[in-house]
């Protein structure tokens, strides 16, 4: 795979440091990577957009799934997973999942983590959404993300890793065999260096979460903005499944203006029995699936959607006043508090929601050891498609996922170290660091003329591409909305183009102006997968296509970006991905466990 030559337009970087990885990202795939390349003796090197606390993790309110419960088998976690992926999931990604996904737990508890447990001392454990046993461990109540990332980032420091804060990652950088050799990024006026620099390293693990501020309202905060899928398209890497965004069915309902961050009413919640109903108090889930309001996500989501089409209203209820103020404060005092302060209490009344964008379940596509199609970069968590999700995540299988597939990634980029494969790189060009250079393809330089650049949007374009996103590649999906939202898309890359060219029009470089060039990428992207899967499967709903189509559509889209900024799209022959390019680096042990 060779990288497209395309670079975002930044300044050059003017300082630089060295390391033997960089992980970009601070949620909880981005700090047990950390973590363990440093156990592992690796100069390691975190850089994070806002502070090292403010990812998407700590937002996680649910818990995190893995069979821990006493009856409970990895097996019947790999069966629950594979249900609610719809026939798209990588079987052995899911069983390495489930399989290391309890030792793992205990590793992170290792490290400081405290779950809730019950009477006896052992984890307390819930159910939620796709799931038929208990299995959910939580801590806080509903403040698990938060209690995680605590642990964790308390770790980083008592570690004494490195780590670089309002830092927005910028593009890859490559030596001269095309291998990974760092990074531009640019600090945000803060923290121990300002403008634009590089890290130098032979190993990259991005772990920048998700993309749901492509839509207007989403679960995801500000700073999700797509920049490590952007990034890996830039550096030649492919993509896949990004047409599969989840839209979590219970988002606090503020309005039908309301856009930006939306308050999350965990699936926990109806894991403890509360209520899915119309204004009228009808249960309308009830004998549309096995397991009701417990239903996968997708099936829940698009059972409010049909109930909201048929009633004419903008939203449902959740009805759990039954649960008494003292469950609601002990259990769930975060969601609690988010409601109230809304003027909305749960104790007294239902709680009104809508479905929102919450998950991507697709991103940069890596192997079993978190390695892409670029020789050096890695992905794990939201970023990663690792095949673990399919065509709909499993409720609280994403920290499953983000820790087991980051220690992964640590044990491959050390043992890959150890054995000198990659060695001590450099990027292409002079040493001087000002002349670090994102990734090259031969007859593309990277650096000098427009063809490399990515010509830059306004920060305003932001909003423009939410609404077009909303409007056409939300919960509900057709051939018109998605080709309406293409043309749009098109519309506002071409205006970029042109004011490009005029020196007054066009675009400053910084962080807004980056953000939404990234956004308008991805949304492209998703746009083109979505358009070219003519079925409804998972969370992918397409309205003139309600049927899921096995025997042509059991399949992957990859998305792959050319130097001229064209989107190859493609589909695989059958639901088993691909093989990722192999480079020359050993295969990793399987039976090695990372030390807490």
């Amino acid at each position: 795979m060779t990288s497209t030559g395309i670079r975002l337009n930044a300044p050059a970087p003017g300082w630089a440091i060295d390391a033997d990885v960089v992980v970009v990202g601070s949620g909880v795939a981005g700090l047990t990577a950390a973590l363990r390349c440093t156990a592992e003796g690796l100069r390691t090197v975190v850089v994070t957009k806002a502070l090292l606390d403010d990812g998407s993790t700590r937002w996680a309110q649910g818990g995190i799934a893995a069979a821990l419960g006493e009856g409970d088998t990895p097996g019947q976690h790999l069966d629950d997973t594979l249900v609610a992926g719809a026939g798209l999931c990588d079987e052995e990604a899911v069983r390495t999942l489930v399989t290391e996904g309890p030792d793992a737990v205990r590793r992170l508890i290792a490290t400081g983590a405290r779950f809730d447990t019950d009477g006896f001392g052992d984890i307390a454990l819930t159910r939620e959404g796709g799931h038929h046993r208990r299995r959910i461990a939580h801590a806080g109540g509903d403040a698990t993300g938060a209690e995680i990332s605590r642990a964790l980032v308390t770790a980083i420091r008592d570690g004494a890793v490195r780590v670089i804060e309002h830092a927005l990652v910028l593009d890859l950088l490559t030596d001269e065999q095309g291998r990974t050799a760092g990074i531009t990024l640019h600090v945000m006026g803060e923290g121990q260096h300002d403008g634009v620099g590089a890290v130098h390293a032979p190993a990259v693990v991005l772990a920048t979460g998700g993309m749901g501020q492509v839509f207007s309202a989403t679960t995801n905060p500000p700073v999700s903005t797509g920049d490590g899928v952007a990034l890996a398209l830039r550096a030649g890497a492919e993509v896949s499944d990004l047409e599969f965004v989840q839209f979590h069915p219970t988002v606090l309902w503020l309005g039908p203006d309301s856009e930006g961050q939306q308050p999350l009413v965990s699936e926990a919640v109806r894991g403890e029995g509360a209520h899915l109903v119309d204004a009228s108090g009808t249960r309308f889930m009830v004998g549309q699936h096995e397991l009701a309001e417990l239903a996968p996500r997708d099936i829940v989501a698009k059972g409010i959607m049909r109930r909201m089409q048929e009633q004419g209203a903008d939203h449902m209820l959740l009805d759990a006043r039954h649960f008494g103020a003292e469950m609601w404060e002990n259990r769930f005092p975060t969601i609690l508090a988010a409601c109230r302060a809304h003027g909305i209490d749960p104790v007294t009344e239902p709680i009104p929601v809508a479905p929102a964008a919450h998950y991507a379940s697709g991103g940069v596509r890596t192997d079993l050891h978190g390695r892409t199609t670029v020789p050096g970069l890695y992905a794990c968590g939201e970023v990663a498609c690792t095949g673990v999700h399919g065509a709909n995540r499993l409720a609280s299988n994403s920290l499953l996922e983000g820790l087991v597939f980051a220690e992964r990634i640590a044990r491959t980029v050390a043992e890959t170290h150890a054995a000198g494969a990659a060695g001590p790189v450099r990027p292409a060009g002079p040493a001087a660091v000002a002349d670090a250079r994102p990734a090259t393809t031969a007859g593309v330089p990277a650096e000098g003329g427009s063809r490399g650049l990515v010509p830059l949007l306004v920060p305003e374009a932001r909003r423009e591409i939410q609404r077009i996103m909303t409007n056409g590649a939300g919960v509900l999906r057709s051939a018109a909305s998605l080709d309406e939202a293409a043309h749009a898309l098109e519309a506002l890359h071409l205006s970029a183009l042109h004011d490009a060219e005029e020196f007054d029009k066009a675009a400053e470089p910084g962080v807004e102006s980056w953000e939404a060039t990234n956004l308008l990428l991805v949304a492209r992207v998703l746009v083109a997968a979505a358009h070219e899967r003519t079925e409804t499967r998972g969370c992918h709903w397409r309205e003139d296509h309600p049927g899921r189509d096995d025997a042509g559509w059991r399949r992957h889209i990859v998305v792959r970006l050319t130097p001229d900024r064209r989107l190859v799209v493609r589909r695989t022959p059958s639901e088993a991905f691909p093989p990722v390019r192999p480079t020359s680096v050993p295969t990793p042990t399987a039976d090695r466990e990372p030390q807490p």
